[in-house]
């Protein structure tokens, strides 16, 4: 039974947690920057096409696509030039992504600041500059990362002490009416 109760307070309290239609009350705040330890990203786009970038540690990933219909663009050529220095990206066919690798490059790239980033997509019909920007966080550990998650700790310790208070309930001899 204690189970039971303890179950149905940890829901309750959860329930309160979120708000109504299960939001987390965050619609009105700004979009968060990238979470600590989240891979920066570079998005760019055009008329004709747009493109995702993911910067990992040992690569920059480039996913392409059509713009009006999200058509993958596969096995076109693409290069990309920052700060001077220029690169070739290799396509992936079993991924369908770009990526570039050159070691001077990607060190370049990972340089706190941002990075103005130049692609130049030529498939067999058309060719197209995309320009965009990589912000890299000049430290990777943020004050996010020390914050401690003071709603999830209130939360359960509300349902803990309710939890108590029903047990010390239940579990309360009775008395004999009129004694």
């Amino acid at each position: 039974m204690l189970k039971i109760i303890l179950l149905y307070v940890c829901t309750i309290s959860i329930a309160f947690a979120h708000g109504p239609g299960g939001d987390h009350g965050h619609e009105d705040a700004p979009a968060a920057p990238t979470q600590p330890g989240a891979s920066p990203r570079v998005e760019a786009s055009s008329e004709s096409f747009e493109l995702v970038g993911q910067l990992n540690k040992d690569e920059l990933s480039i996913l392409i696509d059509r713009f009006d219909t999200n058509e993958p663009v596969l096995d076109a050529k693409l290069e990309l030039e920052s700060e001077g220095l220029k690169a070739t990206a290799k396509f992936h066919g079993d991924h369908g992504d770009y990526a570039i690798d050159d070691k001077a490059f990607l060190n370049a790239l990972a340089k706190p600041g941002k990075h103005a980033l130049v692609f130049t997509l030529t498939t067999a019909n058309e060719s197209d500059l995309l320009d965009g920007v990589l912000a890299i966080a000049a430290d990777a550990h943020t004050d996010n990362d020390l914050h401690f998650p003071w709603a999830w700790a209130g939360a359960g310790l509300l349902a803990a002490l309710c939890a108590l208070a029903l047990a010390a309930k239940i579990r309360r001899p009775k008395t004999a009416m009129g004694k």
